[in-house]
């Protein structure tokens, strides 16, 4: 127990807040700009940036202490009858957990593309109400903000080209053309099927100009809600169309883009048998750490025995230094690329580390207290586990972008825990 808070500390404190300051580039705008330092080590105007994903990667690891609380409540409420039972409840919610874990991991490349795409769709329309707002001289809005019919009719004579009284999906690709979208890269074609399958209703493969006003009309009040309705000084209409541009251009930076998804395998030759392997080798380590659990704690005592070295410091220094060396060099190294693709990353395998660590790793741990009918008494542990996870999980998982300074936070909790550890097995005798 003590190599596993020691192990989840140490991922979330040192490695975590040294990944912020080897992978820190400038902050412009609240967001890390990719290969850029020129500020040295300014506390506010550097740091890292992540995408969306990487904070529900926190907010799952702060979920993931769930068993730990469970576990603990007899305690808690001083009960003894119910200890037992509480180290059941934990080990069923443990597997539960780790199963739907490993569930989301193997879906989450499929959400992340779908999301993708609608985010790619929502900037199209933005761009598109942007493109006619200009075209329209500022007049698209009525002066109450609303959408200005005459002038949408106007601007679906001067898309239909060929004056035939109805948009091809030829005449939209070519509007979409003009457009040029710098900021977004999209398929084409892809974006017109799907403006295509928002305006034409009488699925002729035609835009009526009614379907058009119908069309537009719906995406600027889309846009208000989102956009918000902000007025433009000395303009006579609203600004709510470029702040719905700029919010959907920060979404999908937040999404991150296609090439940040390097664990989507689409060309796999057997995806069965990968699949088949990947819950062979979680089943092997499963019982690998099982079967040594007892020798690795006799190992503890007897190398404390002979050093005279507290065993305390051996499973919660020493144990999880050797056990995470190989995962803090990879995070560091991959931090060090300071780019928020691979901040991305880092910061995702350490929370993922993490969770399989409370997920999985307990479920061992909690299944041989059950069947051996052992007492929990790992209070410290416990706590120390919850603090730092919750710290952190609660910090990481409701921004992007992490300033120098945050690394700090990171740092202070790492002594905090060993001295908190510490003091309530050694000093108050907690368990």
């Amino acid at each position: 127990m003590g190599l596993l808070a020691g192990s989840t500390v140490m991922l979330l404190t040192v490695i975590w807040g040294s990944c912020v300051v080897v992978g820190r580039c400038d902050i412009r705008d609240s967001v890390a700009v990719d290969g850029t330092i020129t500020k040295g080590f300014h506390l506010t105007e550097t740091g890292v940036s992540t995408d969306i994903w990487t904070c529900y990667a926190a907010s799952i690891m702060a979920i993931s202490v769930i068993p730990f609380v469970i576990v603990q409540l007899p305690q808690v409420l001083n009960s003894t009858s119910g200890r037992h039972l509480a180290v059941l409840i934990a080990l069923i919610i443990s597997v539960s957990m780790l199963v739907s874990y490993c569930v989301y991991q193997v879906f989450q490349p499929w959400i992340q593309r779908r999301r993708l795409a609608f985010a790619k769709h929502k900037h199209v329309i933005s761009g598109i109400l942007r493109h006619l707002k200009k075209q329209a001289f500022g007049k698209l809005l009525t002066e109450d903000g609303e959408p200005n019919t005459e002038i949408i009719r106007k601007l679906f004579e001067t898309i239909d080209e060929n004056r035939d009284g109805h948009l091809s999906p030829s005449e939209l690709k070519a509007l979409i053309i003009g457009i040029r979208f710098e900021e977004i890269d999209f398929d084409k074609d892809d974006a017109v099927m799907k403006v295509m399958a928002d305006f034409d209703t009488s699925l002729d493969s035609y835009i009526q100009e009614e379907e058009f006003v119908k069309g537009i009309t719906k995406w600027i009040n889309e846009a208000k809600q989102t956009g918000g309705a902000y007025l433009e000084p000395n303009a006579g209409t609203f600004k709510f169309i470029d702040q719905f541009h700029q919010q959907t251009k920060r979404e999908h930076a937040l999404l991150g883009s296609e090439e940040q998804s390097d664990e989507v395998v689409e060309h796999v030759e057997n995806p069965r048998w990968i699949s088949f392997k990947a819950v062979l080798m979680l089943l092997v380590g499963t019982l690998i750490a099982a079967a040594f659990a007892d020798p690795l704690v006799d190992a503890v005592d007897n190398f404390s025995t002979a050093t005279s070295i507290p065993s305390f410091f051996i499973s919660f220094i020493a144990l999880p230094l050797a056990t995470n060396s190989s995962e803090a060099v990879s995070a560091i190294i991959f931090a060090t690329r300071k780019k928020q693709r691979t901040a991305s990353l880092t910061f995702s395998e350490l929370y993922g580390a993490v969770t399989m660590n409370n997920v999985l790793c307990l479920s061992v741990f909690l299944a041989l207290v059950y069947v051996r009918g052992l007492t929990w008494d790992f209070s410290s542990e416990v706590l120390v586990i919850l603090i730092v996870c919750i710290v952190m999980g609660a910090f990481a998982s409701f921004r992007t972008t992490f300033p120098l300074w945050t690394c700090s936070i990171a740092y202070i909790l790492y002594p905090f825990s060993l001295a908190l550890v510490y003091v309530l097995d050694y000093v108050f005798g907690w368990s």
